[in-house]
């Protein structure tokens, strides 16, 4: 009787194949129900995983094979399967997971071209799970894109910009392209149901392909309108968000802009537009904040103080989504930098 002495976490992922020479191997792949077998390494596998690492089946249960794709310890390679249980691609190398940013070896039975792979976190044939999602806002220079920068590193949130999502949507050349770059030629804001929705697709992109769920949304909600669109695209079933509101003065927000227009590329980093900006938050943003408060989701943040406090009040807020291990290491090189506590490196 064979037994497995070596314990493994469940396999939960799920592998999309596409774009093979031989259409037969594209599709999805579930996490192996192969009972524990002896490889041709003399490896005993248990469920889920093969030669000790995880392995799938095809979802249709078509393939001759099982595992579908697997890692060979012989070889040093993983390996994907035809229907009739011939090997038709493989990629040598030791990774813990089929490699997703690589091309494929055409093998023995295979067709060219070798097929794209991507994992899933999160079943692609169920809806994505909810997203945990906190907005940050705050006045211009309040250091909105720092403390999202730095949860982003030493927490694991994942960090978004509204203004990112829109470059790289035009970068692409998304479905929304050409109606972004017409407002932004004309000086218009883009409609909020758009920047929601980039918002809603790189949450559930996210969430799919790296299994994270909490997501720092930077400078959102901007105006009402803003979140008039949000509950458009969420529904308003789904809990309003908790928004951290970085509070500072006007004249620290003044001097934090003018000492960063010393080596910022930003055209709007000056008096003038500092102050044209301050004034259309007042104007549009604070109603919003004004808004989460009367509902008790704004937590108010004293960004004043110097950037190490500051980060250490929002990981309190932040603790309660957060593992406890990823709380407790020490800061990255990059997070010394973000926090002052170190230069940044000089350039040439």
């Amino acid at each position: 009787m064979m037994t497995d002495t070596t314990t493994h976490d469940t396999n939960t992922l799920f592998i999309e194949i596409s774009g093979a020479g031989l259409p037969e191997v594209d599709g999805l792949y579930v996490p192996s129900e192969a009972p524990p077998a002896k490889s041709e390494s003399g490896t005993v596998s248990s469920t889920g995983f093969w030669n000790g690492k995880m392995a799938w089946d095809r979802a249709d249960g078509k393939a001759a094979r099982s595992p579908a794709i697997s890692y060979s310890n012989s070889y040093k390679s993983w390996r994907i399967s035809r229907l009739d249980g011939h090997l038709a691609y493989e990629l040598t190398c030791d990774d813990e997971l089929p490699p997703t940013d690589r091309p494929w070896n055409v093998y023995k039975m295979g067709v060219a071209p070798a097929p794209k792979v991507v994992i899933h976190h999160v079943d692609p044939r169920e809806p994505c799970p909810a997203p945990n999602v906190v907005f940050v806002l705050g006045g211009p220079g309040a250091g909105k894109g720092t403390m999202c920068e730095l949860a982003d590193i030493q927490l694991g949130w994942t960090h978004l910009s509204t203004g990112d999502l829109l470059r790289a949507e035009q970068q692409a050349g998304g479905p929304t392209t050409e109606v972004i770059k017409e407002y932004i030629a004309a000086g218009k804001l883009v409609p909020n149901e758009i920047v929601v929705r980039l918002l809603k697709d790189a949450m559930e992109r996210t969430t799919r392909t790296t299994g994270k769920r909490n997501f720092l949304i930077d400078g959102f909600p901007r105006s009402l309108s803003n979140l008039e669109a949000w509950y458009e695209v969420f529904g308003r079933e789904m809990e309003l968000p908790t928004m951290l509101y970085l509070e500072c003065p006007y004249e620290v927000l003044e001097q934090r802009i003018l000492g960063r227009a010393r080596y910022s590329d930003r055209a709007d980093d000056n008096v003038e537009a500092m102050k044209l900006r301050f004034n259309t938050f007042k104007a549009e943003t604070l109603p919003t904040v004004e808004l989460f408060k009367g509902e008790n989701k704004c937590v108010e943040i004293d960004t004043s103080q110097d950037r190490e406090a500051v980060y250490e009040e929002i990981c309190k807020q932040l603790a309660p989504f957060t593992d406890p291990q990823l709380l407790a290491q020490p800061y990255t090189e990059k997070a010394e930098i973000l926090l002052g506590l170190k230069p940044y490196p000089a350039t040439e």
